[in-house]
């Protein structure tokens, strides 16, 4: 079976998921792209044979659309990801699922009231080799409970627009997913210290910042959020437990030996580091879609405590309190009580 994929958004990441689906993985066909933009659409569609339709809500309705991909601007998502459930199609919104919590929660009750998962929010470090094994490790109990987690999201530079509360909204949103899903905890509550700032930040920057968070098991994350770093693009993630560590691989890279010196590469940007991802993210999608599955990634309940979660540490960041999470308790349908 092919899968026919509408994607709605046609900026960089839509390109570059269009390239994926058409050259990279099997059993799919992008078949119909959308844009604000309908010349960017155009540019976009043409190299895979794909019609351009006039918006979202005429690419979901479309008999020539079994699923729908959200590449789109962030406020948008919601609109797109709610008439994708009203159809009864499946679809991959890239984060965040929506900008706000209230969004967030129409659509886990249209969901919910549809009955089974139609929605994958796009955090693809879920689906990093390194990632996983970690995840495999801490499940096992070979280092026992988990008590502390050490973090570092650190970028060579970013652009003038870059904003501090970015460093949590579009920056460590990664982490805080990934985290949750590695400990399978709740994050309740989080905080933010600012030690002194680079020199090398836009003067309106807070840069780096040390995030604090606390998991619902008592587990304590700091994550170091440095965007500015200049060296390169370094992720790191260590979890101590109380038999032992585990701690995230860097990318594999040969060793150089000359002048005197060893040295390793460090990747400078987050499209290397996570290529592979992308690509297994979007390959076991397509293979459930086409087996007529359900989701198994990142799901709506996800995107919908990222969103929360980011919010108040963007508030801790503005008031210099713990602020506490206050997540709505967990529907059945994403494993919860509720």
């Amino acid at each position: 079976m092919t899968v026919r994929i509408g994607v709605i958004g046609a900026g960089w990441i839509g390109h570059e998921h269009i390239r994926r689906l058409t050259h990279t993985i099997t059993g799919a066909r992008v078949t119909a792209v959308t844009d604000i933009d309908t010349a960017r659409a155009a540019e976009a569609a043409a190299p895979v044979g794909a019609q351009v339709l006039p918006d979202g809500a005429a690419l979901i309705a479309s008999d020539d659309v079994d699923a729908v991909l959200v590449t789109s601007w962030g406020p948008t998502h919601a609109e797109h990801v709610l008439n994708a459930i009203a159809a009864g199609k499946p679809v991959f919104c890239e984060k965040p699922l929506a900008t706000t919590a209230e969004d967030c929660l129409r659509i886990i009750e249209a969901e919910t009231a549809h009955g089974r998962r139609l929605v994958q929010v796009g955090f693809m470090r879920r689906y990093d080799a390194g990632y996983r094994q970690m995840k495999q490790v801490i499940d096992s109990g070979r280092i026992g409970e988990p008590l502390i987690v050490h973090c570092a999201h650190r970028n060579p530079t970013v652009p003038e627009s870059y904003t501090s509360a970015m460093a949590a909204l579009d920056t460590a949103v990664h982490e805080v997913d990934v985290l949750r899903w590695l400990l399978n905890d709740e994050i309740v509550s989080t905080q933010v210290l600012t030690p002194r700032a680079t020199s090398k930040r836009f003067a309106h920057l807070k840069d780096p910042q040390i995030m604090l968070f606390e998991t619902a098991k008592g587990v304590r994350i700091d994550l170091e959020v440095f965007v500015n770093c200049q060296y390169g693009y370094d992720i790191q993630c260590e979890t101590v437990g109380e038999e032992g560590l585990v701690r995230l691989p860097d990318p594999a890279a040969v060793g150089v030996r000359t002048a005197a010196q060893h040295s390793t590469e460090v990747l400078t940007d987050w499209v290397a580091r996570f290529r592979d991802a992308f690509d297994t993210e979007f390959r076991e999608w397509i293979a459930n879609l086409a087996a007529g599955a359900e989701p198994t990634g990142p799901s709506a309940w996800d995107g919908y405590a990222a969103t929360v979660i980011t919010a108040a540490t963007v508030e801790a960041l503005e008031t210099g309190r713990v602020i506490n999470t206050d997540l709505k308790p967990r529907p059945t349908l994403y494993g919860g009580t509720a």
